[in-house]
């Protein structure tokens, strides 16, 4: 099902008409959204389709509709207003993801350092303890 439009009627002389075409289930589930409103902190899912409802808030606060299979005046399971990757998971996604390449590049570089050579013997490279046994052996 899915909600087309709100009408709101103020002292029986002034209709505000507001577009919800956001608003939308499955026939078998209800509709629950924390904010349903026309303002834009709240994702305007309302939008004003007239003049007089340009001049006009409205906000359904723990918002929650049903239009078929209403058993025992109580609600099916609802399908949500809110998407499933919101800014702050995505952003946890990008940096598990993240975390778990330098992971892997680290396990990587252990994994390489068994195949190091052992015999020390055969390198050419300054080292201080290298420098002071030749020193001591004079």
């Amino acid at each position: 099902f899915s909600v087309d439009s709100v009408l709101l009627i103020y002292n029986s002389s002034e209709e505000a008409l507001f577009n919800a075409s956001d608003v939308y289930a499955p026939a078998s589930s209800s509709y629950r959204c924390p904010h349903v409103s026309s303002l834009q902190r709240y994702s305007g899912l309302l939008l004003p389709s007239t003049d007089h409802a340009r001049r006009w808030s409205i906000t359904f606060i723990d918002f929650q509709i049903q239009a078929f299979n209403v058993s025992s005046g109580r609600f099916s399971p609802a399908s949500d207003c809110t998407t499933i990757l919101t800014p702050a998971i995505l952003m946890g996604l990008i940096s598990s993801l993240i975390l778990l390449l330098v992971l892997a590049y680290a396990l990587h570089m252990v994994i390489h350092l068994k195949h190091i050579d052992p015999d020390w013997s055969n390198l050419d490279v300054y080292t201080p303890n290298f420098v002071l046994s030749k020193m001591i052996n004079y």
